[in-house]
């Protein structure tokens, strides 16, 4: 696709690492900053007409208005605009395995535990015209999906 990918939780700061690693979810007061240091780095791609892909949980509307802001052409409120999103849709019990699987791995930092909470603050409203796909496809097949819906 001819683009950068950025991984969210990169770009977590150690005191949010270190709260998730202790299986406190975290607060507005820990997401917003996060969130808009992602804003910085997607607004440095666009600006330089890069296309970039962000996997993240913008769990909220206001999450993802934050990350929509980075947009240069972006009007608040809106929902027109070059960021797009995509839900990647499973179960909460295929969701706690995978993510088992990778914090056994060492490549994650946040216990299953944690999990219930995140999805109890997600908010999809179909207005936002947010493509959901089926995450148990196979990965070529998401691709492709997502490929599709981009073009």
């Amino acid at each position: 696709m001819n683009c950068s990918f950025h991984d969210a939780d990169d770009y977590h700061p150690p005191s949010n690492k270190e709260k998730m690693q202790k299986g406190i979810p975290l607060s507005d007061e820990d997401r917003i900053p996060w969130l808009e240091t992602l804003g910085n780095t997607l607004r440095e791609s666009l600006v330089s007409e890069k296309s970039v892909i962000l996997a993240c949980s913008a769990l909220q509307r206001r999450y993802r208005d934050i990350l929509r802001s980075a947009d240069p052409n972006y009007v608040a409120g809106s929902l027109a605009g070059v960021v797009k999103f995509v839900l990647l849709d499973a179960g909460s019990e295929v969701l706690a395995a995978r993510l088992e699987k990778r914090a056994a791995e060492g490549k994650h930092f946040m216990p299953a535990e944690l999990l219930q909470s995140q999805l109890d603050l997600l908010q999809i409203d179909e207005s936002e015209g947010i493509l959901k796909v089926d995450a148990t496809l196979s990965p070529q097949t998401i691709v492709n999906i997502i490929y599709t819906w981009i073009l």
